[in-house]
């Protein structure tokens, strides 16, 4: 009877993991469902990340910016070849705001253990190099890290932002737009009715109610407040492939805390190996 009882849990849990597939944010309908209009420039870490096509440039993901020259977003977004822009410091990115600032993207650096057929693999994450430093202002800002490793109480408030519809099915928003999503914390995420085996501990899970939000655009920030203070805990991920605010299917976001040793690592090895190439140039005047 004990091994029979065994047997059906084990069935169970697997049943209901495979019931609802985990997907990319870019290849749902949904975006920011149940959000409202943010106040203009209250992120001013928030980014729109577009690329060039027949001349003209799109919005694609979002993302944060996180040093003055460097930008992180999800790896999904920028997993295929093409010509990449963001735009800082806007509300309205179908208009020529006078607070916008646009930087070309000249290096992408994607994390060597994300899966691009598997989202729910973990490692979903990616940093741009910029063509140039930003200028930090009122409407430019350095979104704020957590440190390494830090872990969010079970319904930490937080934001999710991004340039998404409010409703399934609708049209993209041209103004950025926020939707509040609370943390469930990895015991609740990962239960057999949730998210079970596919959430990872890299990972932060936001939502699952059917009155929250959903999701900004991938690669966007999960904006947590800690001590008063917000703090750019996740990047958009994946989200259920049923609907975006399919009750316990939360949004999942990667844990920025699991990654600062390796965006630190990719800034370092560049600048190593700028050094050395001063150095060879050094060399080669003598």
């Amino acid at each position: 009877m004990l091994r029979f009882l065994l047997l059906s849990a084990l069935m169970a849990l697997v049943l209901a993991e495979q019931n609802v597939k985990p997907q990319y944010m870019e290849a749902l309908q949904d975006r920011v469902v149940g959000g409202s209009v943010a106040k203009p420039h209250a992120w001013p870490w928030q980014i729109s990340l577009q690329y060039l096509s027949r001349g003209s440039y799109y919005h694609n993901c979002g993302g944060s910016l996180v040093r003055r020259g460097w930008v992180m977003t999800a790896a999904h977004c920028v997993s295929i070849f093409g010509v990449w822009r963001v735009v800082l410091g806007a509300q309205k990115i179908t208009a020529n705001e006078p607070t916008q600032q646009v930087v070309r993207v000249t290096n992408i650096y994607i994390h060597p253990n994300w899966d691009p057929n598997n989202a729910s693999s973990g490692d979903d994450i990616a940093l741009l190099r910029l063509s140039s430093n930003v200028t930090l202002n009122s409407y430019v800002q350095l979104a704020s890290l957590p440190k390494p490793g830090q872990i969010l109480p079970n319904n930490n408030p937080c934001y999710i932002t991004g340039w998404g519809s409010t409703q399934t099915g609708g049209p993209l928003s041209d103004v950025l737009k926020q939707a509040y999503l609370p943390v469930r914390n990895y015991e609740t995420c990962s239960r057999s009715d949730w998210w079970g085996s596919i959430v990872k501990k890299t990972m932060v899970c936001a939502g699952g109610s059917r009155n929250s939000g959903c999701s900004g655009d991938s690669g966007g920030p999960l904006n947590c407040k800690v001590k008063g203070r917000y703090y750019v805990h996740g990047v958009t991920s994946f989200g259920s492939s049923l609907r975006c605010n399919t009750p316990k299917k939360p949004t999942v976001f990667t844990r920025v805390s699991a990654y600062i040793g390796w965006m630190e690592g990719v800034r370092k090895s560049l600048h190593s190996i700028r050094n050395c190439e001063m150095l060879i140039i050094v060399l080669n005047l003598f």
